[in-house]
């Protein structure tokens, strides 16, 4: 199984602060990590940070050590709560591995965190280095040290530390996306999983932007099958696949397949609302949101701070009175950082309209029976839809990606947490970070727990490494 380690900006700010305090001593840190477990894949999140104090430590330029006994009550909390041991050091050498003293430490030290434990569920190590870059990696069992390919600091640019460099060829049908954006851009990509909930008119063309822009590996999510009515805006599409009801996000990957390019693709025909899928989305390393309900997008917005992942949302509006008459024409792309606002402190809706979502799809006459009585905010449905604003928002939300990965605004990418456009007025319009979210900000990292994502309809068993 392969690992990957997640912390946010913020985590990273507060860890490097403590791991270099000036004196070019080494120094530790222990993070308590949830963990994700996909069918081919896991990740560790950084959930909460506790600083070893200097005093505590003996250390030296190129060593570090504590008392173990620091440990025994994060091994309580972490025993009781499912999280994975984190130690971390500073090298402030900038040595940009783990040393041979490194790994004697490691060994010792897990033997006794296993030993506490008494089950084979995963716990780590890392390195800092003076620049930020950070390592980590698996230390097993029996001693193993499986170093972890990537480490991602998520925060207003993204940040992706792989253990080894990408070498090789850059194919020919690559080299305007290098002209663009850069090789170090291209080759990150390469080795990214992106997560495309909904492949319909938004995210089918999503979908199509990320296999054009030479990602590694899509894995597109979509329980519904091709429709008469959704070819006017899903490409690749054909009426024989509506007459014969093939399932969107095969066809999707059918026909990324046929292009040619090296990539994997991942199609899962389900809900989010399945534990199956949450799972799956968790391991991803970016999610595109480019689902038409808000009960969706709330949940997708808090399986993205339980497992800490970036979050790009597309919303596409078209308002037509069904004759030719158009009201309006918008939408709006959202980044979301782990820990930070949500749809509910940016005021994109409220807890009610999630609430009136869900009971829509899982109780319609209650449902109508409290919207005749004005309980409940009605939820409009089955909305104009058109392929040419799909592609401009689709567009829109990938290039807010590689914002993120390359940073090529003017500005700093902390002034456009919320982008709206407005088609029909000629209006632009952005802003930053709004508040905190106080209902999400506390499961930053959770990772996997019963039930799944807190939440009482999710109440399958976390699945060990």
């Amino acid at each position: 199984m392969q690992f990957r380690l997640t912390l946010t900006a913020r985590q990273h700010a507060e860890l490097r602060a403590h791991l270099f305090p000036g004196d070019s001593l080494e120094a530790a840190a222990i993070a308590l990590c949830g963990r994700a477990t996909g069918r081919d894949r896991a990740r560790l999140m950084v959930h909460s940070l506790h600083p070893i104090p200097y005093e505590q430590c003996k250390r030296s330029p190129t060593n570090v050590t504590w008392r173990t006994d620091t440990l025994v009550p994060l091994l309580e909390k972490a025993g009781r709560r499912g999280l994975a041991i984190l130690t971390i050091h500073s090298h402030p050498s900038g040595y940009p591995r783990f040393s041979g003293q490194d790994d004697i430490a490691d060994r010792e030290l897990f033997d006794s965190v296993y030993g506490w434990f008494g089950d084979d569920l995963p716990h780590a190590s890392g390195v800092m280095m003076p620049n930020g870059r950070m390592i980590s990696r698996i230390v097993t069992p029996e001693g193993r040290l499986q170093d972890m390919p990537l480490v991602t600091c998520i925060g207003d640019d993204l940040q992706f530390w792989f253990a080894e460099v990408a070498v090789g060829e850059i194919p020919e049908q690559a080299r305007r996306n290098v002209q663009a954006f850069g090789e170090g851009t291209y080759r990150t990509t390469r080795r990214l999983r992106f997560v495309v909930l909904g492949a319909s008119g938004t995210g089918s063309l999503v979908i199509e932007n990320l296999v054009r822009s030479h990602a590694g590996s899509v894995l597109p999510v979509d329980p519904d099958r091709v429709e008469l009515r959704n070819l006017n805006r899903i490409p690749h599409t054909t009426v024989h696949d509506a007459n014969a009801g093939i399932a969107k996000v095969l066809r999707l990957a059918e026909a990324a397949k046929a292009i040619g390019f090296d990539i994997e693709i991942l199609p899962i025909q389900a809900s989010l609302e399945d534990p199956v899928v949450i799972r799956e989305v968790s391991v991803g390393d970016v999610v595109f949101g480019c689902m038409d309900t808000v009960d969706g997008r709330a949940l997708l917005n808090r399986l993205a701070t339980f497992y800490s992942l970036p979050y790009i949302d597309i919303g596409v509006r078209l308002d037509a009175d069904g004759n030719g008459g158009i009201e309006q024409v918008c939408g709006a792309i959202h980044y979301f950082q782990p820990g930070r606002s949500s749809f509910f402190t940016r005021n994109v809706f409220s807890a009610d309209d999630v609430f009136a979502a869900a009971m829509k799809r899982s109780d319609p006459e209650e449902y109508n029976k409290r919207l005749e009585q004005k309980y409940i905010r009605g939820v409009r449905e089955d909305r104009p839809a058109v392929m040419p604003l799909n592609m401009i928002f689709a567009g829109l939300g990938v290039m807010e990606l590689f914002a993120r990965i390359h940073p090529y605004r003017d500005e700093p990418n902390a002034e456009y947490a919320s982008q709206f456009f407005g088609l029909s007025q000629g209006i632009y319009h952005r802003e930053r970070e709004a508040q905190d979210c106080p209902s999400l900000v506390r499961y930053v990292g959770r990772g996997d727990c019963v039930p799944l994502l807190d939440m009482p309809d999710f109440t399958e068993l976390p699945r060990a490494a």
